[in-house]
């Protein structure tokens, strides 16, 4: 197997939304047997360049089937350029992608598509590869593809992360962080989906995992399937607090800030702050995922909460958060009902259990509202 997968350091934004400081890579692979499969292709923005590394690999043989894990345009948007180029070779891919195919691509390849269901092999030689359905992970064509011969999982976009690779070194926060992230914004909603996937490879003998987006991994590959297995259960990852705030005038962000160092005097518990209004709001869906505890500090703003509040909750709610502990400090001058909205909008989500009491600051932080911060640490800590 071969890696000709290509950086991206000119893409700003993920899916159009998600922040890619250190880039993406864009992973493709070629197995060289009596058959030749490429395993998938690359963002059309990066054809090009994929293209001559799929040359070089190729050493001028030519490629019999093109697998086909996931039609999503950063993964097949060199689909029908390559199926042009190399007229004799077959597509392999799900039944629910084929109908796909006719969206994304102005030719018909139909005659060319090869379609396999779940547990099918195809023998290319001393390769044979295995078939895994794993839908709506995180679309509902998305395929596996287990090599017997090497061991290798090809993971389509499980196991992926943002970065790319020739930014490894600069992440120096490790595989996790950026994994953790990418997770909760774009495979998050669909844990049962993860759990029946994570079921059938745990009967497969793993070595080698090859996802579309980040580091191939065969290391310690027990710790990465353990993360997936506690993300896709909705399980807190760590111990801690996340605090999530924002603020008209600075007063909701001071209490905020307080509660934090109220906590961490009265304990050793991680506490992580995030502004969400200024900060990632995808890093924060990240953090209110990775702990077991959350607070939402937020203003009353005509009638209800601070809309960059409302946005993140219905991320969280998007995304299928629960089974976490939530505190909630809320601020008012004259009608506060930012507390009320925000408990209602958290105990409709599965499994979150409030955190009284719920902190009432009017208009700002005085001497009874520490007081009020310092019983809700002490909750939060119990």
């Amino acid at each position: 197997m071969k890696y000709i997968g290509v950086d991206d350091l000119d893409i700003d934004l993920f899916e159009g939304q998600y922040e890619v400081p250190l880039g993406v890579s864009y992973n493709s692979y070629v197995i060289l047997d009596e058959k030749v499969a490429i395993m998938d292709t690359v963002d059309a923005t990066k054809t090009q360049e994929w293209e001559k590394k799929l040359e070089a690999a190729l050493a001028g043989k030519t490629p019999d089937y093109l697998i086909v894990q996931h039609l999503e345009p950063d993964h097949g948007g060199s689909v029908e350029y390559i199926m042009g180029k190399y007229p004799n070779m077959t597509a392999v891919c799900s039944q629910k992608a084929v109908a796909m195919f006719k969206r994304f691509f102005d030719e018909d390849f139909t005659d060319r598509i090869q379609v396999v269901k779940e547990g099918e092999t195809l023998s290319l030689g001393k390769h044979t590869l295995q078939f895994l359905m794993a839908p709506m992970i995180h679309w509902p064509e998305v395929m596996m593809t287990y090599d017997q011969l090497t061991k290798t999982l090809f993971s389509a976009d499980g196991f992926g992360k943002f970065g790319a690779l020739c930014k490894e070194e600069e992440d120096d926060e490790g595989w996790a962080c950026e994994a953790r992230r990418y997770y909760f914004n774009i495979v998050g909603k669909y844990g049962a989906m993860v759990q029946n996937l994570l079921k059938k490879a745990a009967n497969l003998d793993i070595q080698q995992i090859c996802p579309l987006h980040g580091p191939i991994l065969s290391e310690d590959l027990g710790y990465y399937i353990g993360l997936y297995d506690t993300w896709s259960k909705y399980e807190p990852e760590d111990e801690g607090i996340f605090i999530a705030y924002c603020s008209l005038h600075g007063n909701t962000a001071k209490a905020a800030l307080v509660l934090a160092d109220l906590i961490r005097e009265k304990s050793n518990v991680k506490v992580s702050t995030s502004d969400i209004a200024r900060d990632d709001l995808h890093e924060a869906v990240e953090d209110a995922f990775r702990y077991d505890r959350m607070v939402l500090c937020a203003p009353t703003y005509d009638g209800g909460v601070m809309p960059i509040m409302d946005d993140f909750i219905n991320h969280l709610r998007i995304k299928t958060y629960q089974n976490r502990k939530v505190g909630i400090v809320e601020n008012g001058t004259w009608a506060p009902a930012a507390g009320k909205k925000m408990r209602e909008q958290m105990e409709a989500m599965k499994g979150v259990t409030i955190i009284y009491p719920i902190v009432t600051i009017e208009s700002t932080v005085k001497s009874k509202t520490v007081e009020d911060l310092a019983e809700l640490a002490d909750a939060l800590l119990a």
